[in-house]
């Protein structure tokens, strides 16, 4: 990876693993994404969730009608793995994720580069 250019990076970390469903934990979950993708931006480089872009997407298939667990299955991993085609790397954060654990897997097999730290980041 070289140096002197901001990176697009999608930041990974467990969603609802380890939460048993509760929205508190979830919510936790979703903080420690975005104050991930706060301290890459302060870094210069321009950090992406997949939640950001599959949460309304799954929000407003549940509001036409659709099964919540199905619209879930349906929208959110694909989302972010088409997300992260588009950037230069992967940030894993926290802990045991299956779905975090398989964009990492994603992004390895496109090629990009798998950041295990933040200090691990380089500086544009």
């Amino acid at each position: 990876m070289s140096k002197g250019h901001a990176l697009m990076i999608l930041v990974a970390g467990p969603y609802r693993s380890g939460t048993d469903g509760d929205a508190k934990r979830i919510q936790a979950n979703v903080d420690a994404m975005t104050s991930t993708a706060l301290a890459l931006h302060r870094r210069g480089h321009l950090p992406v969730l997949g939640e950001w872009f599959a949460l309304p997407l799954i929000e407003a298939a549940e509001a036409d009608g659709d099964d919540p667990e199905s619209a879930y299955d349906a929208i959110f991993h694909p989302i972010a793995e088409a997300v992260l085609e588009r950037c230069d790397a992967c940030l894993r954060i926290g802990g045991p994720s299956d779905g975090a654990d398989r964009m990492v897997a994603s992004a390895r097999r496109l090629g990009k580069t798998v950041f295990t730290c933040l200090d691990e980041v380089p500086a544009p």
